[in-house]
């Protein structure tokens, strides 16, 4: 049994070999710490550690870091804003910390070991007055920091964390969000938030099931083609926004159409023209 970790060369402590040795398949092993790291980057390390060789683990990160140095991360793919966390008493934060796990427990949560130091964050974050509706592990595209994608009554929240790093909070409150989609893929399907100017796109490497939990959850409430009509249409035109929700025939059309952006067959600008079309026979 080696008594150190073949990738940091540290002392492994009890916490290391407390259910097993993370053992490679060379007979080197790997201390918690660096198995967290690595299995950020790539997350069959973690479910089949014994098919990895220690030139592997070295090679995985090697090509990670190239990777971070030649890409060139689009502006649409980064966060716009970045809210500070609340400075708020322990008593606060106590109560709210409470809400929370009541919260994620009726939701019956799917979270990774990974994210419990952004739901920490969380207290600091959501009053008690705001509700969440929806929780999901997911990160930025192209990005190595694990995080989480909260949705709430009032807005959508992403909280990540680099391992070593602080937390980055966004906020993404619900009239700034025009429409979502979810593109599937068999390992890491990605959940799009669709802005006013640009798309920010989370990346969900963990849970791909719980991914499209979340999705189905929030998209009743993004693509609702009656509550987009009731946010474009003037507020003090009342009853021609009563009238809008009775036409069916319309209402349906606008689903369709979400639909087919949804999938693909319609670009942003054509799903744009196309709703202003039908929009204008409900004047």
């Amino acid at each position: 049994m080696s008594n150190t970790c073949s990738l940091c060369n540290t002392e492994l402590t009890s916490m290391d070999t407390l259910l097993g040795e993370n053992k490679l398949s060379d007979g080197g092993v790997l201390c918690n710490k660096c198995l967290d790291k690595i299995s950020y980057i790539n997350q069959e390390v973690l479910y089949n550690l014994n098919q990895f060789n220690i030139d592997d683990i070295h090679r995985i990160i090697q090509d990670k870091n190239s990777e971070q140095n030649s890409l060139a991360i689009t502006q649409e793919n980064l966060p716009m804003t970045v809210e500070e966390a609340q400075n708020i008493s322990k008593e606060v934060y106590k109560r709210r910390k409470q809400k929370i796990k009541t919260e994620l427990e009726k939701l019956n949560a799917s979270l990774s070991v990974f994210t419990k130091g952004e739901i920490k964050e969380l207290p600091y974050l959501i009053s008690e007055e705001e509700k969440i509706i929806g929780i999901t592990d997911a990160q930025f595209v192209n990005t190595l920091a694990a995080g989480i994608l909260v949705a709430t009554s009032k807005r959508m929240i992403s909280v990540s964390k680099a391992m070593f790093g602080t937390a980055k909070i966004n906020d993404y409150p619900n009239e700034t969000i025009k429409s979502i989609s979810f593109v599937t893929d068999p390992r890491s399907p990605i959940i799009k938030l669709h802005l006013d100017e640009r798309v920010v796109e989370f990346e969900c490497f963990m849970d791909k099931e719980d991914a499209e939990k979340f999705y189905d959850i929030i998209r009743p409430i993004y693509n609702n083609p009656i509550q987009q009509l009731q946010q474009q249409t003037n507020p003090v035109n009342t009853n021609a926004a009563a009238n809008a929700t009775h036409s069916l025939d319309i209402l349906e059309q606008l689903e369709k159409l979400g639909k087919l952006r949804e999938n693909g067959i319609l670009t942003d600008t054509e799903f744009t023209e196309q709703k202003r079309k039908l929009l204008e026979q409900l004047k």
